[in-house]
């Protein structure tokens, strides 16, 4: 019997989403309107976007944020090519999205149809599963399907095609929606080779990715850490899993990794790696401080997520499953008390640097990066978000303890794609997944440039981001480069003088700062929408360690 009919696929679509609790979609749909019709006639929130990447990316904010699947609907042809970028970032931001586009109708394919184009086989690279929907009955299992495999293992973005022919057949569901419930990876158990060299350590470091976020409410990493008397690192993408205020954490390990911290690395004679591919940043200078014979013991929910590329047991698992399991094991083992006062010396050696650098900062005239991190950290609450950029100056935010994640998904940044703008646009996303928490989004002048046309739709929804825009005039890292290579930057203008009198509050003295990020925190909770202070920085204003400007950093800022 059947159980509800729909006038069309859209329908039954949105009837899903209702029933999965999705409260809030973002997108650019189709010119046949039909998903805004299901949407409206469902009194479901639409987020409309004049650009579709900025949709998507905002799709990912949000679903990063809240652990739970971010919906974006396009259109077809171009819609879906321009989408491609913040599937890219989803993707390779493990964030669970579900993308659902127009397509050519089965009647109308091959015959040069308007904006007709085989999308599935576009889309595939940068997804998880990609599928196109032809029959009106296969309607329920396939979105049933995307919702499941958005969230399942490695979480990651889905794309779903439903072609115009859809938009004018019924669609009938015969039976109850069937919720996307996920059985959790069982836990290794608590003896076995991977214990025997947890037991063996003496001077083992923790390093948590981005794949425990949503995965540590119970303090897994820190009772591990305390258990096993681990220092504890992050990779860029997974702060705000761990306490950052924990005295075992020492910041990020790779590239963002602060100089007195490195210490540990040199000397750790084991790696336990949670939820981390270990990517290229992440591992930035291993060679030259791991030893090849050092082991790394990886654990990651998909094994598509273990690096090969060093040596160590591999571990399928959940990862707060397996830390509790591996806690357990350990509990009558007493940490090294030698391994542990090495890493309180480095820990205060690292927060003594910031601090002696900042009251030099303090000294000039001039208004620095760090400030305006110091600034944040003063004026907003504990409670706060920082969505980050990865361009020149943005990346001050990335070395701790210059920027400290206060509270457990307190950081959103980029993925190892470092899709420019992605931040500025999964800003939005992150406050409608948590909208009594402060989002605060620390971004370039050149990444701001690629959401400034969604800021009308922001302000129509009341969505409160406050925007710290540095300024610099453009694409800082391309401009450094231009000048490192003898370049005519002339010739090469990545960095131009910015207009004279910018939408939102312009801050060049430090007096100003303070005041000026207050007043646009209270307009954001007042809902008043989006807010902005624009920060005027100098391209000399580099982060520790980004020696770049000579040519011999790896070239990974957004602007390439």
């Amino acid at each position: 019997m059947t159980v509800e009919s729909f006038p069309n696929a859209w329908h039954a679509v949105v009837d899903h989403l209702r029933e999965a609790g999705v409260s809030v979609l973002f997108g650019l749909p189709g010119d046949d309107l039909e998903a805004l019709c299901a949407l409206e006639k469902a009194g479901m929130r639409m987020v409309l976007c004049r650009d579709q990447r900025n949709a998507v990316c905002m799709a990912a904010g949000y679903a990063i944020q809240s652990g739970r699947p971010g919906v974006c609907v396009v259109g077809k042809g171009p819609a879906v090519a321009n989408a491609v970028g913040g599937l890219l970032e989803a993707r390779s931001a493990g964030a669970p999205v579900v993308v659902l586009a127009g397509g050519t109708g089965t009647d109308r394919r091959g015959s040069g149809a308007f904006q007709e184009l085989d999308q599935v086989p576009l889309v595939t690279p940068v997804v998880k599963w990609a599928h196109r929907i032809d029959h009106p009955d296969r309607v329920v299992p396939a979105v049933e399907k995307a919702f499941l495999l958005a969230g399942a293992g490695a979480a990651g973005p889905v794309y779903l095609e439903i072609p115009d022919h859809l938009a004018h057949v019924p669609v009938n569901r015969f039976r109850e929606w069937t919720p996307p419930a996920l059985v959790g990876a069982t836990a290794v158990p608590g003896t076995g080779p991977a214990v025997a060299a947890l037991e063996a350590s003496r001077r083992p470091v923790l390093l948590v990715g981005g794949g425990m976020r949503h995965r540590n409410g119970d303090g897994a990493v820190e009772s591990f850490a305390d258990t096993a008397g681990a220092a504890v690192f992050s990779t860029a993408s997974g702060r705000g899993t761990a306490s950052e205020e924990h005295p075992l954490f020492c910041g990020l390990s790779g590239l963002y990794c602060p100089e007195a911290a490195a210490e540990l690395w040199r000397t750790t004679d084991l790696v336990v790696a949670v939820g981390t591919a270990l990517e290229e940043t992440a591992t930035y200078g291993w060679d030259g401080a791991i030893g090849a014979e050092t082991p790394v013991v990886q654990v990651n929910c998909d094994a598509g997520g273990l690096s090969t590329e060093y040596g160590g047991l591999r571990v399928v698992g959940d990862g707060a499953d397996v830390l509790g399991a591996w806690t357990r094991a350990l509990a009558s083992k007493p940490p090294d008390e030698s391994w542990l006062a090495a890493i309180a010396r480095c820990r205060a050696d690292v927060w003594a640097h910031t601090e002696d650098r900042l009251a030099r900062m303090a000294a000039d005239d001039g208004l620095h990066v760090a400030e305006v991190l110091a600034a944040i950290d003063a004026v907003a609450p504990p409670s706060r978000i920082l969505v980050q950029e990865n361009g020149l100056q943005d990346m001050w935010s990335y070395f701790y303890p210059y920027h400290v994640c206060r509270t457990r998904g307190g950081s959103l940044v980029p993925s190892e794609q470092t899709t420019l703008g992605f931040g500025a646009a999964a800003s939005a996303g992150a406050r409608l997944a948590a909208p009594d928490r402060p989002v605060i989004a620390f971004v370039g002048d050149g990444a701001f440039a690629t959401v400034r046309s969604e800021l009308p739709a922001l302000r129509r929804e009341g969505v409160g981001v406050v925007y710290v825009v540095l300024r610099n005039g453009g694409y800082g890292w391309l401009h450094a480069q231009v000048t490192s290579r003898g370049l005519d930057h002339r010739l090469h203008p990545f960095a131009a003088d910015e207009e004279e009198q910018p939408e939102g509050a312009v801050v060049r003295q430090k007096s100003q700062l303070e005041d000026a990020l207050r007043d646009a925190l209270a307009t954001c909770e007042q809902g008043g929408g989006p807010a902005i202070v624009h920060i005027d920085v100098q391209l000399t204003d580099t982060p520790p360690g980004i020696t770049g400007l000579d040519g011999d950093f790896p070239s990974h800022a957004n602007e390439i």
